[in-house]
C-alpha cells in the first residue's frame, strides 16, 4: 500500500496491490459502486471507447445498477448527455459534453492537418485540379445539406450531394486497393474539425452512424478551448481515474508527444510517486481510497479499464497477454481482484465461451459465471461480432486450436 519514502525525492510509494484496488473503486467495478448515472460512469472513466460500438454499451452496463440498452441509447441520442467524437490516438470515444470539448481541443484538432493533406493527395490522384478548393466547397455543401435535412447517414448524404460522389482510389497497385466515394473523407474532416458529430446508428451493435451539424446536435458545439489548458485538465481527469501512472502511460493514452505530455503533467501539478520499479504520477487532488472488497468482472473488448495503460504488468500477468492482439487492442476479458485471469467470446449461436489463463478458485469462477449470466440477460438474443479481439479469441471460438491451459473452453 502507499507509504512515505525517504531520501528518494518522492513522497509516496504505491505498490501493485493498491493500484488494483484503486482501479476497482474508481472504475466502478465493485457492486456497491454501480450507478445508473451514465454521464457519471463516462466521467469516471474519462471516456468510453467507441471504435467498436458494442463496447460503449457493455462497458456502461457493467457499471450500471439497472443495466439497460435503452438507457444508454437515451443518454446518447435523446438527452445527448453523452457525445461520440474522434479523439486520442485517432480513436472514436463517447464522453460527456464538457469532456468531449476537452478532447477536441487537446487531441482531435491535431488530426486535421494530416487528414486534409491526405485527402488532397487522393483528390489530386483522382484528377481534381484544385483539391483544396474542391474540399472547401464539398465541406460547405455537406454542412448545408445537414442543416436542411437533419441527421443523415453517409449514404444519404452521398445521394443528395453530388459533388462528394467523386471516386477516390485507396492504395492503388496494392492487393488491398479499394475505391471510396469522397464523401467518406469529407465527413472525416468535418468530424475532426468539430463541425459535425455522430448521431444514432441503426442498432446498438452497428457503427453506421448518422451525422449531424455539431451545433444542432450539441448547443454551442465543441467550443474553442485553449489546447494547453484543455490538455492540463484532461491529464488531471485521467490521473484522478487512472493514477498513479507513468509518463509513458499518459503519453500513450493521449497519443501526445513526450513534450506535450510533460507540459500537461506540469500544468496540472501532478505529484510524483514511486511505483516500485518506476516513477509515476498522481493527481494533485488525488481522491481518497477506502477498503476494497474482493471482486470479479466480465468486460468487453476495448473496455477503458483494460486499455488504460501502456505498461500493464501490474494488472496483466504474463500468462494472460494473449487477451491482447499484436498491436495492443485488448479483447473481451475476465477479471478477478484487479488482474486479467481469462477471456470470453460470444459464438454465432449465442453461447458465451470462456478460457482461463491461470488457476482460479472455484468460488471466484462462480462469481465470473454470475457476471456472464448478467451479461446474457442484458443482450438477450442479440448476436454481435467483436471488432478487435486478442490473440486468444480465434482459438477460443474454435477457429484455431486453443493451447493447453488451466481450464477447457466452456
Amino acid at each position: 500500500m502507499a507509504r512515505p519514502v525517504d531520501g528518494l525525492g518522492v513522497s509516496l510509494r504505491i505498490d501493485a496491490e493498491e493500484r488494483r484496488a484503486r482501479l476497482a473503486e474508481r472504475h466502478r467495478l465493485l457492486p456497491r459502486t454501480r450507478t445508473d448515472d451514465l454521464p457519471q460512469i463516462a466521467d469516471d472513466l474519462v471516456a468510453l471507447h467507441s471504435s467498436d460500438p458494442v463496447t460503449v454499451f457493455l462497458s456502461a452496463m457493467a457499471r450500471m445498477a439497472h443495466p439497460s440498452i435503452e438507457a444508454v441509447e437515451q443518454a446518447l441520442y435523446a438527452d445527448r448527455s453523452l457525445i461520440r467524437h474522434h479523439g486520442m490516438r485517432r480513436t472514436l470515444w463517447v464522453a460527456t459534453p464538457p469532456v468531449a470539448q476537452l478532447i477536441h481541443a487537446a487531441a482531435t484538432r491535431d488530426l486535421v492537418a494530416n487528414e486534409r493533406r491526405r485527402t488532397s493527395q487522393l483528390l489530386a490522384a483522382a484528377g481534381v485540379d484544385n483539391p483544396e478548393q474542391w474540399l472547401a466547397e464539398a465541406e460547405r455543401q455537406v454542412l448545408a445539406d445537414l442543416r436542411v435535412h437533419g441527421p443523415s447517414t453517409a449514404r444519404e448524404i452521398g445521394q443528395r450531394v453530388e459533388v462528394v460522389r467523386h471516386r477516390l482510389q485507396l492504395a492503388p497497385g496494392k492487393k488491398y486497393a479499394a475505391a471510396q466515394s469522397a464523401h467518406t473523407r469529407v465527413l472525416y474532416i468535418l468530424g475532426f474539425t468539430g463541425q459535425i458529430l455522430r448521431g444514432r446508428s441503426s442498432s446498438w451493435i452497428n457503427g453506421a452512424y448518422a451525422y449531424a451539424d455539431a451545433e444542432s446536435w450539441l448547443p454551442g458545439g465543441l467550443g474553442d478551448i485553449d489546447p494547453q489548458q484543455a490538455a492540463a485538465e484532461l491529464a488531471d481527469r485521467w490521473l484522478q481515474r487512472f493514477g498513479p501512472a507513468t509518463t509513458a502511460d499518459l503519453q500513450w493514452w493521449m497519443g501526445w508527444t513526450l513534450r506535450r505530455t510533460k507540459q500537461a503533467l506540469s500544468d496540472c501539478r501532478a505529484v510524483e510517486v514511486d511505483l516500485e520499479s518506476a516513477t509515476g504520477w498522481l493527481a494533485a487532488d488525488d481522491p481518497p481510497l477506502g477498503p476494497v472488497e474482493p471482486w470479479a468482472a466480465v468486460l468487453p473488448g476495448l473496455d477503458p479499464t483494460i486499455m488504460g495503460w501502456k505498461e500493464r504488468e501490474w494488472y496483466l500477468p504474463k500468462t494472460s497477454r494473449e487477451v491482447f492482439d499484436s498491436v495492443g487492442n485488448g479483447g473481451p476479458s475476465l477479471w478477478v481482484d484487479g488482474r486479467v485471469v481469462g477471456a470470453w467470446a460470444q459464438a454465432k449461436d449465442g453461447v458465451v465461451h470462456t478460457h482461463y489463463f491461470e488457476r482460479v478458485a472455484a468460488a471466484r469462477r462462480r462469481e465470473i459465471d454470475g457476471r456472464i449470466g448478467e451479461l446474457k440477460s442484458w443482450i438477450g438474443d442479440t448476436r454481435f461480432t467483436v471488432r478487435f479481439t486478442g490473440e486468444i479469441h480465434a482459438r477460443l471460438l474454435g477457429t484455431r486450436t486453443v493451447r493447453r491451459g488451466f481450464s477447457p473452453t466452456t
